[in-house]
């Protein structure tokens, strides 16, 4: 009797160190891709050229890449809807600067800030919704940083002289975030052995 109940307490177990371990190494890769693609938006920053718009919208598509890693990944303890709600977000976000693009960095500008605020404000409720797996102020901080930050792209967008510069900033900071929180769920991890 009491191997069956080890049995049934170390299931949920190991599926949450399998599910922070996946997430942890889905905060790694988010690091590495903001690092890389910002880099190469700094690059690109005083106009938008066929290759800058194609960055532009690689982001948000990654974003859906990483929210359907996420939730193919997540366990119980994870909430699932509001992983719905940002492949919605950034599928729409695509789109928008798609359309954007063709009309200038302005345009960029403002549908980025758009999306920072409400994809700032879904991070922000699943990083609070996910604190018992640990790690997640960072995930907090940024969201509600991302919403300030869609404020400052949308004021930007009326200035005299905007640039992707601020965006690829942006992308470098959220990276920053993740990878501490992939640092912090990993000294959880070493910590619970």
């Amino acid at each position: 009797m009491s191997s069956s109940s080890e049995t049934l307490q170390a299931g949920p177990v190991t599926n949450a160190a399998g599910t922070t371990q996946a997430l942890r190494t889905l905060y790694y890769v988010r690091f590495g891709f903001a690092l890389v693609w910002a880099v190469l938006v700094m690059a690109i920053a005083k106009m938008i050229t066929p290759g800058a718009a194609v960055l532009l919208v690689i982001y948000p598509l990654f974003d859906v890449a990483a929210a359907v890693v996420d939730f193919r990944t997540s366990g119980a303890s994870r909430p699932k809807a509001p992983l719905f709600v940002n492949m919605g977000l950034s599928l729409l976000t695509t789109i928008g600067l798609a359309i954007a693009a063709t009309s200038g960095i302005p345009s960029v500008l403002r549908v980025w800030g758009a999306w920072a605020i409400t994809a700032g404000i879904v991070q922000l409720v699943v990083a609070i919704l996910r604190h018992r797996l640990g790690g997640q102020w960072p995930m907090i901080l940024s969201g509600g940083l991302s919403v300030l930050a869609g404020g400052s792209f949308i004021v930007m967008a009326g200035g005299a002289d905007p640039s992707l510069t601020s965006v690829a900033g942006y992308a470098i900071l959220g990276g920053i975030f993740f990878l501490l929180s992939a640092i912090r769920l990993h000294q959880l991890a070493k910590k619970a052995k």
